[in-house]
């Protein structure tokens, strides 16, 4: 893939999860709300901030493997398996920008090696 490409697929997923990150971090926690407290009986935003938290912990993840994408694209490595050194094609960073590893890999269960 060409590192253009690559570069417009990165920013577009980079700005699609801060997105994505802002809005969940804008609405806040219900929690907090005044109106509302903690636990009201047929209240569900307990529930729907812990799910949101999760949520963003997701998004920093993400957020985290373009950061590792980019730096790949940087290194000229961008493209290639982190465990195998194998190529990764084309078609899977287009769906799958930050894959780190090719199909094959993640469906055998491998796991890219952990980042410090």
């Amino acid at each position: 893939m060409k590192s253009e490409r690559a570069r417009e697929l990165l920013t577009r997923e980079r700005e699609q999860i801060e997105q994505q990150i802002g809005t969940l971090e804008r609405d806040g926690p219900e929690e907090g709300d005044q109106r509302v407290e903690p636990g009201e009986m047929n209240s569900e935003g307990l529930y729907q901030d812990e799910f949101d938290a999760g949520r963003i912990q997701d998004l920093k993840r993400q957020l985290a493997a373009v950061d590792r994408a980019e730096v790949r694209l940087g290194a000229g490595t961008y493209g290639i398996s982190v465990q195998s050194g194998a190529p990764i094609p084309d078609e899977r960073l287009e769906a799958f920008p930050t894959a780190e590893l090719t199909v094959e890999e993640q469906e055998r269960g491998a796991r890219p090696p952990e980042q410090a």
